[in-house]
């Protein structure tokens, strides 16, 4: 197996927001998808890190990612939003997305914004990262309109996406709580990454073609496809059903019902975000000292065997951003290749790609 490329993030920075600007996205949006992408990798998210850039340009060649768009204002009535995300960069379209549920939180205690039809919007962490930065505690159920790649409980195909749902809480003087999850057994961009890497998957995490067990990553990344397993047996996949209903539906977006023909340019995101300011609610203080009671509770009893420590929601994406903030970030030689290809398409060179990311030719 090859080695991985060890990227600066500074660097790895500067050349995917280089790729999305010869793609014709004007400088803010360059720099907002360059960002979160790069931020997913540091925070071992690879599934939703750099390796996303070759499937967003061959859907922004095929039209069916949209430039340079902000989300459109169906409804407002002020702790009520509904968006348009008009098939945007969803790095930028969640962004924006968050700005409007921070301020209608601020203004009246609490807010509900629905967002439908953005295109793929990341790591949902790190629109929780937002609302926590500004004291707030945010909710979010999200669904996905693409290739169906997970199976319902007792389903032996691909029926909806991989539903992420995602609450955040702040804490005074202390490093968030992010809880930020597929309701699959694994993000579907892990079994990209498994699959460039020539890795295996673990056993009981997917399904072949026909709905038999296996841990060969390619039957979600190439035809013939079978499917993701959901977490937690029928838990996970009743969370993905509410997540599909409240993110798509309740959106005014769509739901995931055909099976795939090819036809579909992007993967597309709804998503419900609930936003609430304990200060408005009275109970800041408290939720504040409980908060603090509760965790110190939690992680100050005998640590399991196999385990250094007990670890809250949040805590294992910081500490891989010290690490590979300190040591760089590893990719794939496989991924590499088809980011540089990607950037052929919009006109970039794989000389500059690389010169900007720092890779000796």
């Amino acid at each position: 197996m090859a080695e991985d490329i060890i990227i600066a993030a500074p660097k790895l920075t500067a050349a995917i927001e280089a790729i999305v600007a010869k793609g014709g996205s004007n400088a803010r949006e360059a720099k907002l998808v360059a960002e979160n992408l790069v931020e997913a990798n540091l925070k071992g998210h690879d599934s939703h890190g750099v390796g996303m850039i070759p499937r967003y340009i061959q859907s922004l060649v095929e039209g069916g990612l949209a430039l340079n768009q902000a989300p459109r204002i169906e409804l407002d009535t002020g702790p009520l939003v509904r968006l348009d995300g008009q098939a945007g960069y969803g790095q930028v379209i969640g962004h924006d997305t968050m700005n409007i549920a921070i301020e209608r939180a601020r203004k009246h205690g609490l807010s509900a914004v629905g967002l439908h039809h953005s295109h793929h919007i990341g790591r949902i962490g790190a629109w929780a990262e937002m609302a926590v930065a500004a004291g707030l505690v945010s909710m979010h159920f999200v669904n996905v309109v693409s290739r169906p790649i997970v199976a319902a409980w007792g389903g032996g195909d691909g029926r909806f996406g991989t539903n992420p749902i995602c609450i955040g809480v702040p804490r005074k003087g202390a490093d968030p709580i992010v809880l930020d999850f597929a309701t699959s057994r694994i993000a579907q961009g892990k079994t990209r990454v498994a699959h460039n890497k020539g890795a295996k998957l673990p056993p009981g995490t997917i399904i072949d073609n026909e709905g038999r067990p296996t841990v060969d990553p390619r039957f979600t990344v190439i035809p013939p496809f079978g499917a993701i397993m959901t977490f937690g047996e029928h838990k996970g996949f009743g969370l993905a059903l509410i997540a599909e209903l409240l993110g798509g539906a309740l959106t005014g977006g769509a739901t995931m019902r055909k099976a795939y023909d090819g036809s579909m340019k992007g993967v597309y995101n709804g998503m419900l975000t609930i936003v609430i300011d304990p200060e408005r609610l009275g109970t800041s203080n408290h939720f504040q000292s409980e908060i603090d009671a509760f965790t110190g509770w939690l992680t100050s009893g005998p640590v399991a065997e196999g385990f250094d420590k007990v670890r809250l929601a949040g805590e294992p994406e910081r500490e891989w951003k010290a690490k590979r903030l300190k040591d760089g970030i590893p990719v794939d030689q496989t991924t590499w290749a088809d980011i540089l290809a990607s950037a052929g398409k919009v006109g970039l060179s794989a000389a500059e790609v690389e010169r900007i990311a720092g890779i000796a030719g």
